[in-house]
Order: C-alpha cells, then structure tokens, then sequence
C-alpha cells in the first residue's frame, strides 16, 4: 500500500453515511471498487491520483460505509451513485469500475450516461455468459479463492520467519470486517448470482467513451466477458494486459494505471467539480 496518504471524508445521506477516500487533482474520477478493497487506498489510486481528483467510496454495507438495507439490488447502487454524486456536486465525473464495481460502473452509465464523462470497465462482472461461466466465491476456501483472483499468488510468510514470530491471536476485526463485506456482496448479487441477464441487451445505451480492460490470465471473470462488454457498447475499446490475474490492480498497478490514464486523457474531459 501506498504511504502517500489520502484524505478520508465522510458523506451524510438520507440513508446513511459513506466513507470515501480523495486525493490528487483535476477533473473528478469516481472510482468503485471491487467486492474486496473497500477503504484501501492502493498504489494504483495513487498513480491515478497524479492525474485526476480520484474519489474512492465504500459500497453501501462495505469498509466504513453503512449499510443501507433499503439497498438490495444493484439497479439500487445505480441510485445511490447518483445520489452520491450529487451530494458531492459531480456533474460528469468520469467513472472507473473494477470487477464488481465494473458491474456498477457499466449499470450506472446505461441508466444515466449524461451524468459521465467517460467510463473504463476493469474486469467488469455484470453479464452471463454461459459458454464462460463464472466460478462460485462463495463455496472457495480462502487458498482458492486466492489461487483463483491471483496469476502470481502471493508468497507464504517464510517458515524461518513464522518461527522467529510469537504467536498472535487472530485479527478479529478483519475477520469481522471481511465478513461483513461478503455479507454486503452476497446481498447485492447472490441471485442470479454476479450477473443481470437484462443488463447485455441495454448497453447500447451506453453512449460516452467507453474502455474495457480484462486481465490475460483472469480466473475469475473469463476474458470473455470483457470482450462481450466491449461488443455491446458502442465504440468501446478493448485492452487485455498479459501476465496478471483479477487481482489487476495489485499484481499490475502501474499498467492497469497507465492504460486507464492514457485512455482518460485522451477521451471526452469531463466538467465535473475538480478541487
């Protein structure tokens, strides 16, 4: 993680309230984030960072935000973006979304696309695509979902180190903040699970610059599924980054980020409120 700090803000809803992260400068970037990463703010939000005012919330149930169990589907998050943005004074800001976010994200601009500015879909989750199904998170223990997310797991502590190390108890919090998360998950698309059947044939509605991005090797969401997306909206792009798995933006930060950047900048600016 990144020690270049960002500022933590707290937005106050009619339903509840939303942590959220900012920092960096220029025209505003929304950035929703996968079902894991809430209130992380990571090297790759930092690079987006030197670029654009990036403004990272937690989902409804997720990190620091409440619940908001009026929320139950994901055309409800559609509105509660909305909302968001206006209480954050976001004209067009452009939209970034990672795999379930993505889902959000693509939701969002066919439902409002005069709110963006442009969109980029990373690994975006959303569509069925039953020839390339997705695997169930839900039934993976933790070494396979890890072994599923990853190309190139994370290495196990080294057993000379785990010796040297007194024994601790278990981190309860994270336990219990993990959980909540895939509780909050589970609520918003356990069925039909991680997908809207109705969502493919209602993303030509979808009418700003449009990127999508799938990693190579994804486990998780096939790369079918972004070419599908990239199928679908008129005139998208497509990109596929080699040698990294879903978790993209930790395995590849700065090619996820570069790629994203270039496509920003040289897309549709956004007039959103920049700080």
């Amino acid at each position: 993680m990144t020690t270049d700090a960002p500022v933590k803000e707290h937005l106050e809803l009619a339903g509840g309230r939303v942590h959220l992260l900012r920092g960096g400068a220029g025209e505003p970037l929304l950035f929703l984030h996968a079902a894991a990463g809430a209130g992380a703010w990571l090297d790759f939000h930092r690079l987006l960072a030197g670029s654009f005012d990036v403004i990272a919330p937690a989902h409804p149930g997720f990190g620091g935000s409440d619940d908001f169990l009026d929320l139950t589907a994901v055309d409800d998050l559609v509105f509660h973006y909305l909302d968001v943005m206006d209480a954050l004074g976001l004209q067009r800001p452009h939209v970034v979304g990672a795999s379930f976010g993505g889902w959000i994200a693509a939701e969002l601009a066919v439902t409002a696309p005069h709110r963006i500015a442009s969109l980029v879909l990373l690994s975006p989750a959303g569509l069925r695509v039953p020839e390339y199904p997705v695997p169930d998170i839900f039934l993976m223990s933790v070494d396979q979902l890890t072994a599923t997310l990853f190309q190139n797991p994370p290495a196990p502590p080294e057993p000379a180190r785990l010796a040297a190390e007194a024994p601790r108890p278990p981190d309860i919090d994270a336990i219990l903040a993990a959980y909540r998360d895939q509780t909050a998950l589970a609520r918003f698309c356990w069925s039909p699970y991680l997908c809207n059947p109705k969502l493919e044939r209602r993303l030509h509605r979808i009418t700003v610059p449009t990127l999508v991005v799938s990693p190579a090797q994804d486990r998780l969401i096939p790369v079918a599924h972004g070419r599908r997306y990239a199928e679908r909206i008129p005139g998208a792009r497509f990109a596929e980054i080699r040698n990294c798995g879903h978790a993209m933006y930790l395995e590849r930060p700065a090619d996820f980020a570069d790629v994203t950047i270039d496509f920003l900048t040289t897309s549709a600016p956004g007039n959103g409120v920049s700080r």
